[in-house]
């Protein structure tokens, strides 16, 4: 049997935050670790560990492990003995690439694209528990992931806009948008219906459509507006703790393409539209509760999805990040 020396200690972050006694995001430092095999060894002790800190704090960063590849990013997630979330599973609006069944590239929207803050496919009624991030090489300038507190930005709201807050509550939301025909990526949003939908006819579509409880309209081009179901925009958390879990911010100022309007894309769940200064005032809350991942190369985040958003700055250069999705498991 092998034996191997793995020293971990805890890293403190230029701007990190503090919620509730609780430091946003925590973060790991791999002091010693000779090699990939010795990383998931790591992982395997620690992992329960890692996934409670992960629910308290909203979000885990390592620093410094051994991790230079998608192969090498695979082996670290999988670890975690979590139950993967395929991407072509999913009902994401982003066109993205697989680089292994369980990796694939993060959102392929180009980098002048400003990716606004969300909780991962929270549009839909299909959503991931967790995300893990790799940067497998930083952009030359920008392309830092911002991370938000959604149970901090809840309660914040409620203080600055109590009737949106209770409306959001009590209304949910639904989102509208438009797949085009064929994958389009020059926009953050262009995964076709096809690829959406795993469907190959229009019939096939409009099953999946009315499975899901969505309603849809054939478009002249051959684009497929579809509008979800009515959707929550918050989540109650196991620990008593409400986050504002949505994807508001993102689709109101952030849904835009050739076939897109953010100003159409989200409504109360009745069909009335959103107070447009109290869903700004959202907007910023998330922004001003902000933590900035700087990337460095080999860096992996993993992101409670139902605790904390996340977004992306734009950048210069070539930026290679790569994501795994964590299935939710259900009772």
């Amino acid at each position: 049997m092998s034996t191997f020396t793995v020293r971990v200690s805890r890293l403190a972050l230029p701007g990190q935050q503090t919620h509730n006694a609780t430091v946003f995001p925590l973060a790991y430092h791999c002091d010693e670790c000779p090699d990939l095999v010795a990383a998931v060894g790591w992982v395997l002790v620690n992992r329960r560990e890692v996934l409670a800190n992960a629910a308290e704090h909203g979000a885990v960063l390592f620093r410094g492990f051994p991790l230079a590849t998608a192969e090498d990013f695979d082996a670290f997630v999988a670890a975690f003995g979590l139950p993967n979330f395929p991407y072509y599973e999913s009902l994401s609006n982003a066109v993205r690439v697989n680089k292994t069944p369980r990796v694939f590239t993060a959102n392929e929207a180009p980098p002048g694209v400003t990716i606004f803050l969300h909780h991962e496919m929270a549009q839909t009624p299909a959503y991931p528990s967790h995300l893990f991030f790799f940067c497998e090489q930083p952009a030359e300038t920008g392309g830092a992931t911002p991370i938000c507190r959604s149970d901090v930005l809840w309660e914040r709201l409620r203080e600055r806009r109590p009737a949106f807050a209770r409306d959001c509550e009590a209304k949910g939301l639904r989102y509208s948008h438009v797949m085009p025909a064929e994958n389009d990526a020059k926009s953050g949003m262009g995964r076709s219906w096809q690829s959406t939908l795993r469907a190959a006819t229009r019939a096939e579509a409009e099953t999946r459509l009315r499975e899901l409880g969505y309603s849809w309209e054939w478009l002249p081009d051959g684009g497929l507006r579809a509008t979800t179901p009515v959707l929550p925009a918050v989540r109650d958390l196991d620990d008593g703790r409400t986050s504002f879990f949505n994807q508001l911010v993102a689709a109101s100022q952030g849904w835009k393409d050739v076939r897109n309007d953010p100003s159409r894309a989200v409504t109360f769940g009745d069909g009335t539209p959103l107070d447009r200064d109290a869903a700004l005032t959202a907007a910023e809350l998330g922004e001003d509760l902000s933590f900035v991942i700087p990337w460095r190369r080999g860096d992996v985040a993993l992101v409670d999805n139902f605790v904390t958003m996340h977004g992306r700055r734009t950048f210069t250069g070539t930026r290679k990040v790569l994501a795994s999705l964590i299935a939710a498991q259900t009772a």
